[in-house]
């Protein structure tokens, strides 16, 4: 018997004892070959000591749009490096499935990618550019050729589907014919024979197209009639596959009717449904109760579902250039703005000035907020339906030319304005004078407050707000809820807008809080447990397993501020910055097939380098 490499000495946590055990771990042709204590140092050809260190299987990443920066990046540094070792792709209805599916008249991924997932369209010409397949078994097969440092999992996105078949005009405009459907159903068959995970849509009232004509158009999933989603979930149903849908928010008949399709009792066999998100929103405590009733109710026996709800391991902070921002989309005014080219900031200081505008803003910011009213009952109540914050306390500016501005929040600027009204003499920060000579003397509130600084400053106006989890006790609780999904990291989208790189380290950080018995807990909820969910062949430590596994430093874990971990850095490949995590020193080793490609504080020289990892199709090995 001969290894390539064992890994001795370490705590291994398998994610399904409740607790860790001393062993080693051997690895042969990319596969674990052997688990137990005191192997014999002889029979490897490399030993490594990872005395003190916890090994776990290779995270999941379940929730992430990394199918466009595997094409410019086939590393993945970003989510490999805190150990996470295989990303599940083309979620939210948007991917890479049929290649660019550009013509003269229409361009797919940049329309749809834009401003659902907030990355800049020089980025995704980029991405558009590589995709030169034209069909989902192609696309797996072209995976398959990229130097991959992590697994990757593709579900058919459903608004590149009716793209493919109707084209992008007629997908936002009309049904589809009998004959589109059939195409469509059709299409959707092969793809679960080649091994996809399932299919994603999308109905949140977030998400809009970025091209001209259609700025003001959904993307293509939401124009879907009932009857299509019905058709096409069949499918799913029959091969046992997953169907991740996002609920339309502002439609409850609809979001009910969709979360039903899971059910056994109704329709004859359960539908595997992933659904976001378990969220305990700021403004809605609602939104918590609600999700947890449907996880409860739809996997009950009456029901007879398999539905899990995503939940997120982090507060849920949102960053914002401006305006721009995922979550402002759902505001109509702020929703103008956005639907300006980023680079435009004539355009958008042009509506900012308008009268009409400045008015529907304000009677905006100030609904609910006094008087005896039902808007300010539900603002009591937490039960609003905004999902933008509406108070200068809880914005906090990232980045601003007022260097004494950054870390503080917009009260603490509209403090300083007001004491400026007052002594204008007394400010001695030179741009502090020039920013409030720009507004003037005849701002009266906040909102106008706000709005003068976007004028002023437009995207160079960098703040963030925590729109939901913000009590770690009831974030640990949703993340272990057995009827939910840790994830909805959203990795590799909203570049400027969110950090969840680390989401899996911020679960195992929270459980060990805790104690060991919920650590080990945790992590089968990050590995074994969404893998069976997906029916993917990953996040064991079983003999014969691919050898993805991840080293931990135990005190430095326990130690970790997901929080403090952002931060925002120039990505040359992309030509943008990003909003990034670090989490070394955390995470000592990361292996991908029995390769290491992280260790400590760096890569490795093979990282990127040579395929590794691989398409993963459910149902192989």
């Amino acid at each position: 018997m001969k290894w390539d490499l064992v890994i001795r000495n370490a705590k291994v946590f398998d994610g399904v004892a409740d607790s860790g055990k001393a062993m080693d771990v051997a690895v042969r042709d990319g596969r674990i070959a052997a688990l137990g204590e005191g192997l014999p140092q002889d029979a490897a050809t490399e030993n490594h000591d990872a005395s003190g260190q916890w090994l776990v299987p290779g995270l999941l990443d379940i929730h992430t749009h990394e199918d466009l920066e595997v094409e410019l990046d086939a590393g993945l540094p970003e989510v490999v490096r805190h150990g996470t070792t295989s990303v599940v792709v083309g979620n939210c209805s948007i991917g890479l499935a049929f290649g660019a599916q550009r013509t003269s008249v229409q361009d797919p991924i940049v329309d749809c990618f834009a401003r659902v997932e907030n990355i800049p369209k020089t980025v995704l010409n980029k991405t558009a550019e590589k995709a030169t397949w034209d069909n989902p078994k192609d696309y797996m097969t072209h995976l398959d050729e990229l130097p991959l440092s992590a697994n990757v999992a593709p579900f058919m996105p459903h608004s590149m589907l009716r793209i493919e078949v109707m084209g992008l005009q007629d997908s936002i405009t009309r049904d589809p014919t009998s004959a589109e459907l059939k195409t469509m159903v059709g299409i959707l068959e092969e793809s679960m024979q080649e091994g996809y995970l399932g299919m994603s849509t999308d109905s949140l009232p977030l998400h809009f197209l970025a091209n001209q004509p259609n700025v003001k158009k959904r993307i293509p999933t939401q124009y879907a009639p009932f009857a299509e989603y019905k058709a096409l979930t069949d499918v799913l149903r029959r091969h046992n596959r997953v169907w991740q849908m996002t609920p339309a928010t502002d439609d409850g008949r609809l979001t009910v009717q969709m979360f039903m399709l899971s059910s056994g009792r109704l329709y004859g066999q359960p539908l595997k449904v992933t659904a976001l998100a378990a969220l305990d929103s700021v403004n809605n405590r609602l939104t918590k109760i609600q999700a947890l009733f449907f996880a409860n109710f739809l996997n009950s026996k009456v029901m007879q579902g398999d539905f899990r709800m995503q939940a997120l391991a982090a507060p849920f902070r949102i960053y914002s250039q401006g305006v721009v921002s995922p979550l402002a989309e759902a505001n109509p005014q702020m929703r103008r703005l956005i639907e300006t080219e980023l680079e435009d900031v004539a355009a958008r200081r042009k509506i900012l000035s308008a009268p009409e505008f400045i008015d529907a803003f304000g009677a905006m910011w100030h609904r609910g907020k006094s008087g005896f009213n039902v808007g300010h009952l539900r603002r009591k109540l937490r039960l609003e339906k905004e999902f933008l914050t509406r108070d200068l306390n809880d914005m906090d500016i990232y980045r601003v030319p007022v260097v004494g501005w950054v870390g503080k929040t917009f009260q603490f600027a509209y403090q300083r304005y007001q004491f400026w009204l007052m002594q204008p003499d007394a400010i001695d920060d030179p741009e502090e004078q020039r920013v409030f000579s720009a507004l003037g003397k005849e701002i009266r509130d906040d909102a106008a407050f706000f709005l003068g600084l976007l004028h002023h400053y437009d995207r160079d106006l960098y703040w963030s707000y925590v729109s939901a989890n913000q009590d770690p006790e009831v974030v640990k609780k949703l993340l272990l809820h057995p009827k939910l999904l840790p994830g909805f990291n959203d990795s590799g989208a909203h570049v400027t807008n969110m950090a969840f790189f680390d989401g899996n380290l911020r679960a195992l950080h929270l459980a060990l809080k805790d104690d060991e018995a919920t650590f080990a807990r945790m992590v089968g909820r990050l590995t074994r447990e969404p893998a069976e969910f997906f029916g993917l062949d990953v996040g064991t430590l079983n003999l014969n397993a691919q050898a993805d596994f991840t080293l931990l430093n135990p005190q430095a874990l326990a130690e970790y501020d997901g929080e403090a971990s952002i931060e925002y850095i120039y990505r040359e490949i992309f030509d943008c910055h990003q909003l990034v995590n670090r989490s070394d020193g955390v995470v000592q080793g990361v292996y991908v097939g029995g390769q290491r490609v992280w260790q400590q504080d760096r890569f490795t020289p093979i990282h990127g380098r040579h395929p590794l990892g691989h398409a993963l199709r459910v149902g192989a090995r």
